[in-house]
C-alpha cells in the first residue's frame, strides 16, 4: 500500500488532481470564512522579525521650512493640532513612522492656543525649536525649551499655548497605531480651549523627581512628571562620559524613568538620552523595538543594515525592530531616542543581539 501511494505521488497526473482537489476545497472552506493555516504559516511564524519599515532620515532644515508654509495656510484652533506627520517610506498613507508609533512634526505660532483635549493615545513630545511656548497637562503649566522631553499620558487633559513672539516646533509621537491596533480609541474635546492650571511650572518635577514623594503617593504604570527638562539631565550624560561609563554601542546614556516605581515612563513607550563622545564609532547592535532617535547636538551618522544616515542638529530618523545599527560621531554628540520597548517587555517579547 505504502508503495502504490508512492507510485501515485510521482506522477504527474495523480500531484494534479490532488492539487485540484486541494484548490476546490480551499475554495469551499473560503465561502465558510475559513483559510488554511499550512499556507500561510511560513508567513505569519517566521524564523527572525521581517519588519515592512525602512531607515530613514528627515533632516531640519527641509521640515523647518514645510512646517513654517503650513502656518500660513491653517491656524492651530483649526487644525486642532498643526502636525506634520513624519512617513516611514514603506508605509505611505498609513500615519506611521514603524507599526506601532506616530511620529510627526507640530508648530505652535506666537499667541496661539491649540485647544484642550484627551485621548487613549499616549504622547511624548521632544522640543526641536523654540523657547517661551507652554503644554498644560492635568493642571500644570509646563514652559518648554529645546531639548525638553514632555509626557502627556493616557487619557491626560492637554492644551499647548504661546505667549512668546517666536514659533516653537516639536517632534511628537504616540502609540496611536497600536491603541488602533486594539481598536480601543476614545478621545474627549472640552469647552474650554485652555484648562485651568493649579501647578506652578515645574511642579511635578520638583514634587516627584528630587528624591523625595509627596507622602501616599501611589504606584502608578506611568510617570507623574510632565517635562523632563534638557537643562538637568545634559549635565548628567556629561559626567557619565568624563567618568568613562560609555556603552560601546549607546555611548553614554541614561533612560528616563518613572521615579513612583523606577519603571518606564510610559506603559507603552520608553526614552533615552545618550551622549557620544566626539570619534565614537559604536559596536552593531539590534532589538525588536523600533526606535526614533533625534539628534540633540553634533554631527555624525548612523549605519543601519549597510545604509548610512546622516544627521545633525534637530534631524530625525528611524532604526526598524531588528535592523543592525551602529552609531558614528563625528563631533561630541547628544540623541535622543523613543521606542515601544515598555510594551514589548510586557508581552514578553522583547529581544536584542548584537
Amino acid at each position: 500500500m505504502a508503495v502504490a501511494a508512492a507510485e501515485k505521488t510521482k506522477n504527474p497526473s495523480s500531484k494534479h488532481n490532488i492539487e485540484a482537489m486541494r484548490e476546490a476545497f480551499y475554495e469551499r472552506i473560503a465561502k465558510k470564512d475559513m483559510a488554511p493555516l499550512w499556507k500561510v504559516m511560513r508567513s505569519m511564524v517566521t524564523k527572525e522579525p521581517v519588519s515592512r519599515c525602512q531607515p530613514h532620515v528627515w533632516h531640519f532644515d527641509d521640515v523647518k521650512s514645510l512646517v513654517m508654509e503650513s502656518g500660513g495656510l491653517i491656524t492651530a484652533e483649526e487644525a486642532e493640532r498643526r502636525v506634520l506627520i513624519l512617513e516611514n517610506p514603506a508605509l505611505h498613507g498609513e500615519s506611521r513612522v514603524t507599526n506601532s508609533l506616530f511620529a510627526g512634526i507640530q508648530m505652535i505660532m506666537p499667541g496661539e492656543v491649540a485647544p484642550a483635549h484627551r485621548h487613549a493615545a499616549s504622547a511624548i513630545r521632544f522640543v526641536l525649536d523654540g523657547e517661551g511656548a507652554y503644554t498644560a497637562v492635568e493642571g500644570e503649566k509646563a514652559f518648554m525649551a529645546p531639548g525638553d522631553f514632555v509626557i502627556t499620558a493616557n487619557w491626560a487633559p492637554h492644551d499647548h499655548g504661546n505667549p512668546s513672539n517666536k514659533p516653537m516646533l516639536w517632534l511628537d509621537v504616540l502609540d496611536v497605531p497600536a491603541v488602533n491596533f486594539f481598536e480601543a480609541s476614545f478621545a474627549e474635546h472640552f469647552d474650554d480651549a485652555m484648562q485651568k492650571t493649579t501647578r506652578q511650572d515645574g511642579d511635578s518635577l520638583n514634587f516627584y523627581g528630587s528624591g523625595v514623594l509627596p507622602d501616599g503617593t501611589p504606584a502608578m504604570n506611568r510617570t507623574p512628571i510632565i517635562n523632563y527638562t534638557y537643562a538637568r539631565t545634559r549635565p548628567i550624560i556629561a559626567r557619565m562620559a568624563q567618568a568613562g561609563d560609555i556603552d560601546k554601542r549607546h555611548g553614554a546614556r541614561v533612560r528616563y524613568a518613572n521615579p513612583v516605581t523606577g519603571g518606564p515612563v510610559l506603559p507603552t513607550m520608553s526614552a533615552n538620552l545618550a551622549l557620544l563622545p566626539k570619534g565614537f564609532k559604536g559596536e552593531p547592535y539590534r532589538s525588536t523595538d523600533g526606535t526614533i532617535f533625534v539628534c540633540a547636538e553634533g554631527k555624525g551618522t548612523t549605519t543601519v543594515d549597510g545604509k548610512v544616515l546622516e544627521w545633525g542638529p534637530q534631524d530625525v530618523f528611524v532604526v526598524p525592530p531588528w535592523k543592525r545599527y551602529s552609531h558614528q560621531a563625528e563631533k561630541e554628540s547628544v540623541l535622543f531616542s523613543i521606542s515601544d520597548r515598555p510594551a514589548q517587555q510586557a508581552l514578553g517579547i522583547w529581544r536584542e543581539g548584537k
